[in-house]
């Protein structure tokens, strides 16, 4: 998961050039988050969604880096911090841009969490949610590669779960590393991230 975080983060660090407060902002926050400076980032994102209330990326990103800081934490109250103050930042988000598959996929995510951090718990009781979360994403934007791609790591990590035959789903990740290849962000901001991941899970394929 740490490789997942700086691959997100790297996407968004290119050369910084003649920027707005907004852009210059954000390119300050992924560099906090690509040194390891979580809360500093979101801190950051933060200040920019409440300059940017009509902006929905920077209360993604805020949300993201506590959901994704959180698959590593092994402390269920801190656990439970970080993706309390990520699903605040998501419904913020949510209140901005309704319908977003970028947003159900965030969503997703933060439940993941939860069920990476306690299956015996959480996984009856989030996995209808996530599944459901993905199926509508799909409805909404079936040739978003992060929709298709983290649908299909769900699944694997189901089946391997239940100690089932994960190759079934290689052809899906196949399609999402095309999607990858034919992705337009709206900005240099939008979500971008996600290729590197698949292919690090193709190799489990091979």
């Amino acid at each position: 998961m740490q490789k997942l975080i700086l691959l997100i983060v790297l996407t968004f660090t290119s050369a910084i050039t003649a920027q707005s407060n907004y852009e210059k902002g954000m390119q300050k926050a992924f560099e906090l988050w690509r040194s390891g400076k979580t809360i500093e980032a979101s801190n950051v994102f933060e200040r920019i969604a409440n300059a940017e209330k009509d902006n929905w990326l920077p209360f993604y990103y805020a949300a993201q880096v506590n959901i994704m800081d959180s698959f590593m934490e092994k402390d269920k109250e801190v656990l439970t911090a970080k993706l309390k103050k990520g699903q605040d930042l998501l419904n913020e988000a949510k209140t901005v841009s309704e319908n977003n598959p970028e947003i159900m996929v965030m969503q997703a995510l933060l439940h993941t969490a939860w069920v990476a951090f306690d299956g015996a718990t959480y996984a009856m009781q989030l996995s209808g949610k996530i599944v459901t979360l993905y199926e509508k994403a799909k409805a909404i934007a079936p040739e978003n590669p992060r929709v298709v791609y983290c649908k299909t790591e769900w699944d694997i990590g189901g089946a391997k779960f239940f100690g089932q035959d994960t190759k079934p789903f290689c052809n899906e990740l196949e399609r999402s590393l095309d999607l990858f290849a034919n992705f337009k962000p709206e900005s240099e901001f939008h979500p971008n991230w996600g290729k590197e991941r698949v292919e690090e899970l193709l190799q489990d394929c091979q």
